[in-house]
């Protein structure tokens, strides 16, 4: 399963920028994919063939026993984001959280290069990066080392034939839910309605998990110390509200 929209219409946050889906063979160091879209500039394709290699799981290989020693600085905790877009969010926790690691798992070309111009601005120390499939990457995990996973404005498939492919299955939850500490969290941010209910509806049918709100706030409101992305200013613009949600993991297991 994966984030990467099929349709040209689609408006994930790089989607909308009409970037190319790619994939890693960690065996060979290539990338590949649909070539459509911008064509990177000189310094981003530098990025992507000389800094991304460096940061980029290789999740073809056994994982390590911690995830924390994935990261060139000490991290207390792992949190990963689901298809980062341009990585606003991503870099902006990750500059906020320096002792937190943070893995982001992104199948566009452009989204990358995007996060990869960040990350060296700012000398972010603390991403690790996956260009692929969040669904492998999840696979790939240790059981119960991640403290946390965000899903910001995925892919809405709007017509029901795409609905298989929305993130959020029972699949997907339960390997959220082997992957995630006890108490752990899963966030999920949507500006499209029926994708939320779409999500309300799975999760509250996942034992693994019990959403938090208790007052209307807590999910029209983002959380505190929300960082807004591009695709997020855009929805606001063109009127449509997003939905922000909370779950967090309980201790039983199916």
């Amino acid at each position: 399963m994966t984030t990467a929209p099929a349709d040209p219409d689609d408006h994930h946050d790089d989607a909308s920028d009409g970037a190319p889906a790619f994939g890693h063979d960690a065996g060979q160091g290539s990338f590949f994919g649909r070539r459509k879209g911008h064509k990177l500039r000189s310094h981003q394709a530098d990025l992507i063939a000389g800094l991304l290699p460096r940061l980029a799981l290789d999740i073809a290989g056994a994982p390590p026993a911690d995830l924390r020693s994935l990261f060139a600085v000490p991290v207390d905790d792992v949190r990963l984001e689901i298809g980062f877009g341009g990585g606003e969010h991503l870099v902006a926790e990750a500059l906020a959280h320096p002792r937190t690691g943070f893995i982001g798992c992104e199948p566009y070309v452009n989204g990358m290069a995007k996060i990869l111009s960040q990350i060296e601005a700012h000398d972010v120390r603390n991403i690790r990066l996956v260009a692929g499939d969040a669904a492998e990457l999840l696979a790939w995990v240790p059981p119960q080392s991640m403290a946390r996973i965000d899903l910001i404005h995925p892919d809405p498939w709007p017509k029901r034939r795409h609905w298989k492919r929305r993130f959020v299955q029972d699949a997907t939850l339960a390997a959220m839910a082997r992957v995630l500490k006890p108490s752990g969290e899963f966030r999920f941010v949507c500006d499209i309605d029926d994708y939320v209910a779409w999500t309300l509806w799975h999760l509250s049918r996942a034992p693994e998990f019990i959403w938090t709100a208790e007052r209307a706030d807590d999910w029209r409101q983002p959380w505190p110390n929300y960082t807004m992305t591009r695709y997020g200013r855009k929805a606001e613009r063109e009127g449509r509200k997003a939905t922000y949600l909370i779950f967090r993991k309980t201790a039983e297991t199916r």
